[in-house]
């Protein structure tokens, strides 16, 4: 491994790194999308790289190394973009309209939607993303609660926390499961020991927080909706899609995107087995443009994804992160380097968090790699600008969910991130 920390070319590169990811963070202060100063950085490290390899005559090995994070992000994008697609499929066909009404028109109290949402927002976070889950719950919170603003600031942090808890068991339910399960380092079937962890950690929070909700019940909503044809067909096969891709991973050991592919080939005939039968019943509701749904994926994250992953493999390039490792995983011990990541997760995101680890590739047990998988996934639930799901939200409610109503709550959140642990610890002793 080279090492070029010290050299001008390597502390180029860190800087570079920082005044990128200080960008990142205020994003929203300077209005500029998070995308762009990583994309920058991104190619500026990697000609700084080149730069400094070539000057202790290494540049075959710089360009091997960038082949190969070129081959992850190619797959991770893969992946990402049929997952995304069919999640927008399934908005158009109107599913998540069908799921709100029906809750709104239920008319359970504060405390029952309280964990109704958070109930449903577990479960779903493990097939969808934490982001949508949030932003599908967020709605029903925010249009019952418009008379209780401590219901909607509660009931989007319960939110919040079963999103992130719910994508930490699967390998689909979280950006950094997926690049996990991608990287090998886990089996398909070994996330799912995490399973009684992550509801504790959601469970823990939502217990401490339930006696401070409104006894009340919010005034009495009806909300109409209905499928569009074809509707069960796209949630059919996005279940066969997920099917696909674990099984190429499985039992084909080839790339699970290669299998979202194939899936994306199933909604591609579906639509145009839909198309056909629209224009024969004259049923403009039938119709489903899946081109479209695809030009609906929000490339800000993904390029966001690519900028980042290429500017923290820069730095693993110039030596940073075999550095880190030491620090961490040597000096300090895989167990407490992987607490102390995800806690960082809350402030810095976990996907290059993540993506770090990766690179520094520490030998690590399977109970290790489940750890920093639990605590990299929920760890972003201790503050709202830790997670995707909270920032989306505070946007979406932000008159009653902000940072400092979310704060509030964080030791209580604390208290279900140190018991995920230690019920992980305990039920999967013998994977460590």
């Amino acid at each position: 491994m080279i090492d070029l920390t010290t050299h001008w070319t390597g502390l180029a590169v860190l800087g570079i790194f920082v005044a990128a990811y200080v960008l990142v963070v205020c994003e929203e202060a300077i209005e500029m999308r998070k995308s762009k100063p990583v994309l920058v950085a991104a190619g500026l490290i990697w000609a700084l790289v080149a730069v400094g390899y070539d000057i202790v005559g290494q540049t075959e090995a710089a360009h091997a190394q960038i082949e190969q994070i070129i081959l992850e992000y190619g797959e991770l994008f893969l992946f990402l973009m049929v997952a995304i697609t069919y999640v927008n499929t399934l908005e158009e066909r109107r599913v998540f309209d069908v799921l709100r009404a029906r809750l709104v028109g239920l008319g359970l109290s504060y405390r029952s939607l309280f964990w109704l949402t958070g109930a449903l927002a577990f479960p779903l976070s493990a097939v969808l993303d934490n982001l949508t889950t949030a932003l599908v719950m967020g709605t029903v919170v925010v249009a019952l609660g418009a008379g209780s603003r401590v219901f909607i600031a509660m009931g989007c942090v319960n939110i919040v926390v079963a999103a992130n808890a719910g994508g930490a068991f699967s390998p689909f339910g979280d950006i950094t499961t997926l690049m996990v399960w991608q990287a090998g380092k886990l089996h398909f079937t070994e996330f799912f020991d995490l399973f009684l962890p992550s509801l504790v950690n959601w469970l823990v929070p939502a217990v401490l927080m339930h006696f401070a909700l409104p006894k009340t019940k919010p005034a009495p909503k009806q909300e109409r909706a209905f499928l569009k044809p074809g509707a069960k067909g796209v949630m059919l096969l996005f279940a066969a899609t997920i099917a696909t891709a674990v099984s190429f991973k499985n039992f084909l050991h080839l790339p699970p995107a290669i299998g979202m592919m194939l899936g994306l080939g199933y909604l591609q005939l579906w639509a145009y087995y839909l198309t056909v039968a629209s224009k024969k019943r004259d049923d403009s509701d039938m119709l489903l443009d899946s081109f479209k749904e695809i030009q609906r994926i929000e490339f800000d994250t993904l390029l966001f994804f690519f900028g980042i992953i290429f500017a923290v493999g820069g730095l693993g390039a110039m030596g940073y992160l075999a550095l880190s490792s030491q620090l961490l995983y040597t000096d300090m011990g895989p167990t407490t380097a992987n607490i102390v990541i995800g806690a960082l997760s809350a402030i810095v995101d976990n996907i290059p968090l993540m993506f770090a680890v990766l690179k520094m590739d520490p030998t690590m047990s399977d109970g290790q790699w489940l750890l920093i998988t639990l605590t990299c996934g929920v760890g972003g639930s201790i503050l709202s600008i830790g997670s995707a799901a909270g920032v989306a939200l505070m946007g979406q409610a932000k008159e009653s969910y902000t940072f400092f109503s979310h704060l509030k709550w964080s030791w209580a959140i604390g208290a279900g991130y140190a018991a995920s642990i230690g019920v992980h610890r305990l039920l999967n002793a013998a994977l460590f």
